[in-house]
């Protein structure tokens, strides 16, 4: 009985580990975290109101995907992006998701893909009330399980990774702008071709549709910060950061 208890110990540990990365994941990605930016473990465990250990073992397997690097001594720097580096993602994904898009309208019933439609209302609700990261997490729901109706498991890996990877700057500005409906309604348009059975038109509205992506990301090295809204004196520069109020120990 030690050893199950011990065994469902781990278990709660690792949960709360990948609840914390998700957590993370979608702070950075929505630019609460800003590129550059480092940031302890103890002053991020405060805020998400967890221990510091969960939050470490989350960095570290963000480090891992590539989103932050460890900073001796003070924590963990989230990793910048250049528009090189964005426009590769961007082309891997074009690459992956254009024609799988177009294999699953050929394959794929029309009762499988109108499943997709309340994961799609979703986003539009989501964007509606101006919420970040329900948008974020819908949209990444709806991206891979569209992928996923392709059958092939690895690239559902693959297309998230490269998510991860890729985060989207510029949403929150979006947002503020009063644009983030009309992107978000690009899954319904999607979706709507797709069910029609238009391969060649849910084709171009994917191409365009990951062209409107990356136009919202923009290159930390312009100085637009992770929202790519160009405050970045609200949160300090490089290790700045890591010494002031989210500062201290890691």
């Amino acid at each position: 009985m030690a050893d199950l208890r011990q065994r469902n110990l781990i278990l709660v540990q690792e949960r709360l580990r990948d609840q914390v990365a998700n957590a993370l994941r979608a702070a950075m990605i929505a630019g609460e975290l800003q590129a550059g930016t480092v940031y302890s473990a103890p002053a991020l465990a405060a805020e998400l109101g967890v221990s510091a250990t969960p939050v470490r073992e989350a960095m570290l397997a963000l480090a891992r995907e590539g989103m932050v690097e460890p900073v001796r001594n003070k924590g963990f720097r989230i990793t910048e992006l250049s528009d090189r580096d964005l426009d590769e993602y961007s082309e891997i994904r074009e690459l992956i998701e254009v024609p799988t898009i177009g294999r699953v309208t050929r394959t794929v019933s029309v009762e499988d893909l109108e499943s997709m439609r309340p994961v799609a209302q979703e986003i539009v609700a989501a964007a509606g009330r101006h919420d970040l990261i329900g948008y974020l997490e819908a949209d990444r729901r709806f991206h891979l399980q569209l992928v996923g109706l392709a059958g092939n498991a690895r690239l559902v890996e693959v297309v998230g990774d490269l998510r991860k990877r890729a985060r989207l700057f510029g949403l929150a500005r979006l947002d503020r702008n009063g644009e983030l409906i009309a992107s978000a309604e690009e899954h319904l348009e999607l979706l709507d071709l797709m069910i029609a059975g238009d391969a060649t038109g849910a084709q171009e509205c994917m191409r365009r549709h990951l062209g409107h992506v990356r136009s919202l990301w923009s290159s930390p090295v312009k100085g637009e910060g992770g929202d790519g809204d160009g405050d970045g004196d609200e949160h300090g520069d490089g290790d700045e950061h890591g010494d002031g109020d989210r500062g201290g120990a890691e």
